[in-house]
């Protein structure tokens, strides 16, 4: 579902100003490409940022510089060590999904020993977020983003991380050059601060903790969040194109079943996902979905433009399963995945009840949201962390 903040609903576009070519791309690609590199170290100063949780559980830091390369370069940590110059030189290339854009304002350090976030840092970081949607409006690429990086499991494939899902692989160049994924690595220029922030929080956990905090500040439901995803540490690990959804498929119901059985979800859960669409815009220029502008859109809040699938698209309410099955507001977007949730009779039963029953709808898809951001992770503990208890203690 064009640029949507979903998987299967690539989110809209972010709400915030980025430099971006203007080249058409594809419609059946839901995003503009952007891939990146990120750099090995070029110097001592540089290691002692972006050193993985794993690592610093093996090196002590030292303030001499000397002291931690040499004990570093005996150790095969190094591989994980990335440095980090600006990322203000990114821009986004709409033209080619397959082309490259430096990537380099993005760690790639990651967790290989599996070690679990820290749950303080867990909880500051989700204040920083709260905070970040306040002068951003930036709800809408956020769960995007979150999606996106689960929206990959193949429940048929049983090895991690070849299974795909929630495991973090989303920072990384190729992953971020799939066309489904257009426009997220402003989401990642967002929230990047935040992880150099918070160092012990691993990205598929970030993404995830962005995701449901974006949600709930809408004035979604509360989502039943656990944390403790362990991140893949290179781009070899990450799926092949092709995983998340079109927004467009020639058999707009067949194809919502095919992405999403393969994940282990079902109708119900296919149709309150996409009740997400109540936020976001689609941009043309990105997804050749929707229209330049709309009343709704052109004064923002966020960068102005684009089509949203409801008037208040930064409210999360029922009003997008309103709005699909009386299409009277032409200024409204409706995709082909959005209008055969009230053509296909299973769909239909659940999208008539969510248009009279928002609590049944924020019930479902608390569920559902929680259900999609648990896919194909690998926990560390096993059974997860929970950070809205007293204790932040296991699940």
């Amino acid at each position: 579902m064009a640029d949507l903040l979903s998987l299967q609903l690539t989110l809209p576009s972010p709400s915030v100003p980025f430099t971006a070519s203007k080249h058409k791309m594809s419609t059946k690609s839901m995003a503009a490409s952007v891939f990146g590199s990120a750099a090995t170290v070029a110097a001592a100063s540089s290691t002692t940022r972006f050193l993985s949780s794993a690592a610093r559980a093996t090196l002590s830091f030292s303030s001499r510089s000397s002291s931690l390369l040499s004990r570093s370069s005996s150790s095969s940590s190094l591989k994980s060590l990335r440095s980090s110059p600006s990322i203000s030189h990114l821009f986004l290339n709409q033209g080619r999904p397959s082309s490259r854009v430096s990537n380099r304002g993005f760690s790639a350090a990651s967790n290989p020993k599996c070690l679990a976030s820290d749950p303080e840092q867990l909880k500051n970081a989700r204040e920083d977020i709260k905070q970040l949607l306040k002068t951003t409006f930036c709800h809408p690429i956020l769960v995007r983003l979150g999606w996106h990086d689960a929206g990959t499991y193949n429940k048929d494939i049983e090895d991690w991380p070849q299974r795909g899902g929630a495991n973090g692989s989303l920072r990384f160049d190729v992953e971020l050059g799939h066309g489904a994924n257009a426009g997220l690595v402003n989401a990642l220029k967002l929230i990047e601060p935040i992880k150099k922030k918070y160092s012990n929080v691993t990205y598929a956990d970030l993404f995830q903790l962005a995701s449901a905090t974006a949600i709930e500040e809408a004035g979604g439901p509360k989502i039943p969040m656990k944390y403790g995803r362990v991140d893949v540490v290179g781009p070899e690990q990450c799926p092949e194109e092709g995983r998340l959804p079109d927004a467009g498929p020639p058999s707009p119901a067949a194809h919502l079943r095919d992405v999403f059985y393969r994940m282990g979800l079902n109708d119900k859960e296919i149709v309150a996902l996409s009740g997400a669409h109540t936020l976001g815009r689609s941009r043309p220029e990105r997804s050749g979905w929707g229209k330049p502008e709309t009343k709704y859109t052109k004064d923002g809040p966020g960068a102005p433009g684009g089509q949203s699938w409801t008037a208040q698209w930064l409210k999360f309410d029922n009003s997008y399963f309103k709005d699909i099955k009386e299409r009277t507001d032409q200024e409204l977007l409706v995709l082909p995945t959005d209008a055969v949730l009230f053509e296909d009779p299973s769909f239909k039963v659940y999208a008539e009840k969510y248009v009279e029953d928002q609590e049944a709808f924020f019930k479902d898809y608390a569920e559902a949201h929680a259900k999609l951001s648990n896919l194909g992770a690998k926990f560390d503990p096993p059974e997860g962390i929970v950070i809205d208890d007293a204790s932040s203690t296991p699940a």
